[in-house]
């Protein structure tokens, strides 16, 4: 059996005060972990809003073409990628990247589907541990 790892993780800090785009987008994937306080330059925030962008114009992205377009490393790219594909909003398909759904609003809604569906598998296998124990 193969296991699909999906790193899904909710953090709940306070919104921001102001309502901009951009601080709302950094609420919204902070609050997703997916950007952290080590990222000094918010690379993998420019990454995603890269995405979000090509998503928008429904084009798929290369890592070449996001690192040409942001002034960083393929690797760095790579990196934050990674971090996006782990967390299932990223999805790769040949050589290009693009982000699960084309609204952030559906990324969530997808979001809430993937934990209600991990917590049913964990009420699951509690059931089947807790009658193997005789609880």
């Amino acid at each position: 059996m193969a296991f699909v790892h999906q790193k899904i993780t909710i953090v709940k800090i306070r919104k921001p005060s102001s309502h901009n785009v951009n601080d709302d987008l950094q609420f919204l994937g902070t609050s997703l972990g997916l950007f952290n306080m080590r990222d000094k330059d918010k690379s993998c925030f420019r990454v995603f809003i890269e995405l979000l962008k090509a998503a928008k114009r429904k084009h798929p992205i290369s890592s070449d073409e996001l690192a040409y377009r942001l002034g960083l490393s393929r690797g760095t790219v790579v990196h934050h990628i990674n971090k996006l594909r782990d967390a299932g909003i990223v999805v790769h398909e040949g050589k290009r990247y693009f982000l699960r759904v084309d609204r952030l609003e559906a990324l969530i809604q997808e979001i809430r589907k993937d934990v209600a569906r991990t917590c049913d598998d964990l009420e699951n296998i509690a059931k089947e541990i807790d009658g193997a124990l005789g609880l």
